[in-house]
């Protein structure tokens, strides 16, 4: 089948041991993806699939260089031979392509093994750290309850001894948000260049508040199966969610660091993402994009699922088994789901600031407005970020269409204050 005609990239992310992880993160929007497969004894992709998903996935792509995402759960429970044998399918179906890995793990169970297969093969890993000792371990610990940190911190110090690439994902909740700049600042003392911001915004089932009030990790912690229940007014968000206002001044402080000291130093994704859109090219993730569908997800057992965020029953595309991943993911269901990020409320379609937010994440899209359900919550919080950052925006937009290095933010400094 000749694919052309499919101008833009396809990104399926892999789960090849499904939602299981060693940790149990108060949090985590996947382990209770579990329950989704509970009449299955192991939650682990066979040989049979992988191989099938490998040339499905590579054939399916229109640039000559071939992106694979591993992701959990907790990656590394499978053996270094899983993804030794998945390099070796990589290379049977690459037909002269350029194959590049990428790696999400928690970090606590790197080893020196682990790292130099890392380092032989040029794999980027995301390591997921929140920060500081006591925000960390606040909501990321083990299914015992005991902390995590310490061995996050052992799996950086074996990443940079074996000098592996890797970048940090952190998670804002309601504790680290109001600490920003001891945030930031941990990750620059570790010499993390690429750092990843994500604002945790969940809410839960009605009816099982009792459970987050209580902190108890169940299957009950989950956002609303689908969009339609975003209008649901009575789904409380759980405790560790951020709020709008923590989340606006979380971006405006450490941006304030950061265009003083940092600039082409240490990359912050929501900064760049901001940048490209002052620019008018496409933010390197969707959540600031215009348009979504792009990136599907597959199972364990090869059901494909429109996005990570809506792994539900009602945005299930397929099985890899029954159906190929181009029909899956240029079908008419993920079509659909890929415009439901253009629609907008009035009040979005009206905002200055619509070029640079595009209305974040659907799945963030719960608040009534002038009796439309679907503002964002977080919207307040972009608000004054956006305000915040534009005469900064537009100027290293400007210095970079120039072709010239935005570097020079100081002498800006001088006749603009913050």
């Amino acid at each position: 089948m000749d694919y052309s005609p499919f101008a833009r990239p396809l990104y399926v992310m892999l789960k090849p041991i499904g939602a299981h992880c060693n940790l149990a993160c108060e949090y985590c929007y996947y382990l209770e993806k579990a329950n989704l497969y509970d009449g299955v004894p192991r939650h682990i992709i066979s040989d049979e699939l992988l191989e099938k998903f490998i040339r499905e996935y590579i054939g399916a792509q229109t640039m000559q260089s071939v992106l694979f995402t591993w992701h959990g759960g907790e990656t590394l429970m499978r053996p270094i031979a899983f993804y030794e044998k998945a390099m070796r399918l990589q290379q049977k179906y690459a037909e002269g392509r350029q194959i590049d890995n990428c790696i999400q793990t928690n970090g606590t169970l790197l080893t020196d093994e682990w790292c130099e297969f890392f380092a032989k093969n040029n794999w980027l890993v995301g390591v997921s750290i929140d920060g500081p000792q006591e925000f960390h371990d606040e909501y990321r610990r083990t299914r015992q309850g005991l902390p995590s940190w310490h061995k996050v911190m052992k799996g950086i110090e074996l990443l940079n001894k074996h000098e592996v690439e890797w970048n940090a994902l952190a998670v804002v909740n309601d504790f680290n948000a109001d600490y920003p700049l001891d945030v930031y600042h941990f990750f620059k003392e570790i010499n993390c260049r690429y750092i990843q911001f994500t604002p945790i915004v969940e809410r839960i089932v009605e009816g099982d508040a009792e459970a987050i009030k209580t902190k108890k990790r169940s299957a009950k912690y989950k956002s609303l199966p689908h969009l339609a229940n975003l209008t649901d007014d009575g789904a409380p968000l759980a405790e560790f969610s951020v709020t709008p206002e923590q989340w606006g001044n979380f971006l405006c402080t450490i941006f304030d660091e950061w265009v003083r000291n940092d600039v082409a130093e240490y990359y912050v994704l929501t900064f760049d993402c901001t940048l490209a859109n002052w620019m008018g090219k496409q933010p390197s993730i969707c959540t600031f994009g215009a348009s979504c569908g792009h990136a599907a997800v597959m199972e364990f057992n090869g059901d494909v699922y429109a996005c990570d965020h809506f792994v539900f029953p009602e945005f299930k595309l397929g099985n890899i088994r029954e159906q190929s991943l181009v029909s899956m993911m240029y079908g008419e269901q993920q079509t659909e789901f890929g415009k439901l990020k253009t629609q907008l409320p009035k009040q979005c379609l009206a905002c200055k600031w619509k070029f640079a937010c595009n209305g974040e994440c659907p799945k963030n899209r719960f608040v009534k407005t002038e009796g439309e359900y679907n503002l964002n919550y977080l919207c307040a919080g972009y608000k004054k970020y956006f305000a915040h950052v534009a005469p900064y925006m537009e100027y290293m937009a400007e210095q970079l269409r120039q072709e010239l290095p935005p570097a020079n933010i100081m002498e800006y400094l001088k006749t603009h204050k913050l």
